[in-house]
């Protein structure tokens, strides 16, 4: 029988500020991926998040970005090797804590915005991404972009990978994401937005902006958290997913070994 996770990013809520409806996309993900302070949300959102996720049943993982408030991480930075592996540990082990304070181990680590961009082209970026993800915990599961840098450099850091596909964006041709500036690069129509993730799953390719069909390995199914409608969208892909026999199930994983 078919599977796949479904995850969404959330716990972009920072201070007085909301952004999203978490609570009414968690009844129907498997995995959520948790911000972790620096690109969005702050800790008394971590630990609400956490806690959340837990009463739903829902795997946690840590959602680290460049520390770009302002730009909510989805600007492009100039960082080191050492830089992004540095920042990884700290946001990783941020969130880590926070699970464990709620009883339970993180399970998976999901890059955010800019920096998974990059590192999905950039093999020194994803290595050093890679390598403080193993350092912190090497039983986590790396979400990557599908057939990206970030899934090779997960692979050699001894990782377990969950390839990632996206609900609510649109593809070039050469399997990266449309960049959010150009037209198209968000998918608003849930009927588009279904048939994209019925056909990634079953048939294993997405259909590029260039008309083309591009091959992906959909282990992990990503619908952003804070854009509007979010919990329809997901409500939506989730009961077509169940509707073709495919089970929604977070991605095995050994944490806490």
């Amino acid at each position: 029988m078919a599977e796949i996770d479904f995850n969404s990013d959330l716990g972009e809520s920072f201070g007085i500020y909301r952004l999203g409806d978490d609570a009414a996309v968690l009844p129907h993900i498997s995995s959520a991926n948790i911000a972790c302070g620096l690109h969005a949300g702050d800790p008394q959102t971590i630990a609400a998040t956490v806690r959340a996720a837990v009463a739903q049943g829902v795997a946690v993982g840590a959602h680290p970005g460049f520390a770009d408030l302002q730009g909510f991480g989805r600007r492009a930075m100039t960082l080191s090797a050492g830089e992004i592996y540095n920042l990884t540990v700290y946001q990783v082990g941020a969130v880590q804590s926070f699970a464990r304070a709620a009883g339970i181990q993180l399970a998976h680590v999901k890059p955010h915005g800019a920096l998974y961009n990059m590192a999905a082209r950039d093999d020194g970026m994803a290595r050093a991404l890679c390598e403080a993800v193993r350092d912190v915990n090497p039983a986590l599961v790396f979400f990557g972009l599908a057939g990206s840098a970030l899934v090779r450099a997960a692979r050699e850091a001894g990782l377990a990978v969950a390839e990632e596909v996206f609900a609510d964006r649109s593809y070039q041709a050469d399997g990266s994401l449309t960049p959010r500036g150009q037209p198209g690069a968000m998918i608003t129509d849930v009927g588009t937005a279904v048939a994209q993730v019925l056909r990634m799953v079953r048939d294993g390719v997405v259909r590029s902006q260039q008309g083309t069909d591009v091959p992906v390995r959909a282990d992990t199914l990503c619908i952003h958290g804070d854009q509007p409608g979010a919990a329809g969208f997901a409500r939506d892909i989730r009961a077509a997913l169940e509707a073709e026999g495919i089970t929604v199930r977070a991605p095995r994983t050994t944490a806490g070994r």
